[in-house]
């Protein structure tokens, strides 16, 4: 079994990467780091860890260093005492991260709050990570959009304090709901409860939807700064049924990037790789490695 599956009580096979740890901005950051070739770096969401990314791992390393994190308090991460959970400082430890592993002209891989918080780590280390494949997310304030407010101040507010830590609400709840396809594999939910059994560890999923508007400040600060990457290469995997990150979001992206390539993943929910990972794996080693005609991929990940 490796470190994973046995601390997190996951079956042979279900994550089968060797974890890795190391110190950055304090926290005892785990992570995955397989395969050899140009770098992926990816970063997750709430509530989920480097699991949601085990299709890409798998699928991607016979020709991609594939590293996959956990934020701090997320996944097997430590947050250091005190943390504060919010992004602005999630970011912080992922550009320690990215300084010290010395990464260098990786493509950022990032899904939710991944996207603002590896974004906001690529503008702090210049040529670490120059190439951008985002599942549905954004990086810019929503304040005064009653789609983003409704949800900031409810599950960001009391009653999303108490049932995340009553419940393990963003897991249970969220995660439950938010699928198209059929529902979370029972596997597949065990893994992300796991990280959060004790509630003490849930606390980030409160504070992220509570900084969906309460980190105006820092998402301006990104907003500021996205027209350094035009040009860049840009992938934007996106799902048709998200409850959080629609249509106008997408259209934005677009509007930034024009250039930028757009795979739409049909019927599915807010949790891309989770829910269509073989999918966009696909859509990542064709985007990053052009084919010759008639060469396959390498086979999506299969559990054990």
């Amino acid at each position: 079994m490796t470190h994973a599956e046995q601390s997190l009580g996951l079956r042979p096979g279900a994550f089968p990467f060797e974890s890795h740890f190391r110190t950055a901005g304090g926290a005892i950051v785990h992570y995955v780091d397989e395969g050899l070739g140009p770098t992926l770096f990816m970063v997750h969401g709430n509530p989920t860890w480097s699991f949601l990314y085990r299709h890409v791992i798998g699928a991607l390393r016979p020709r991609f260093r594939c590293i996959a994190i956990d934020l701090p308090g997320f996944g097997l991460s430590q947050p250091p005492p005190g943390f504060s959970f919010l992004p602005e400082d999630h970011a912080v430890v992922v550009a320690a991260l990215l300084a010290d592993l010395g990464i260098k002209d990786a493509t950022l891989v990032a899904h939710d709050w991944g996207g603002p918080i590896g974004l906001t780590a690529a503008f702090a280390e210049p040529g670490r990570l120059t190439r951008f494949a985002l599942g549905n997310t954004w990086a810019w304030p929503v304040n005064g959009d009653w789609h983003f407010e409704w949800f900031s101040r409810l599950m960001g507010g009391p009653l999303g304090r108490f049932g995340a830590r009553r419940w393990n609400l963003f897991v249970n709840g969220v995660m439950v709901w938010s699928m198209r396809r059929g529902p979370l594999t029972m596997e597949a939910k065990r893994a992300y409860q796991a990280p959060l059994r004790d509630p003490a560890r849930r606390t980030g999923t409160h504070i992220f939807p509570a900084a969906i508007t309460g980190s105006r400040d820092f998402l301006r600060g990104i907003e500021a700064r996205l027209g350094e990457l035009d040009g860049r290469d840009f992938l934007f995997l996106w799902p048709d049924g998200d409850i959080a990150f629609r249509a106008p979001e997408l259209r934005r992206w677009r509007a930034l990037y024009p250039k930028a390539q757009v795979v739409p993943i049909s019927n599915c929910g807010h949790y891309v790789f989770e829910e269509a990972g073989p999918e966009c794996a696909a859509a990542l080693m064709q985007w990053l490695a052009p084919r010759a005609p008639g060469e396959a991929i390498s086979a999506p990940f299969q559990p054990n």
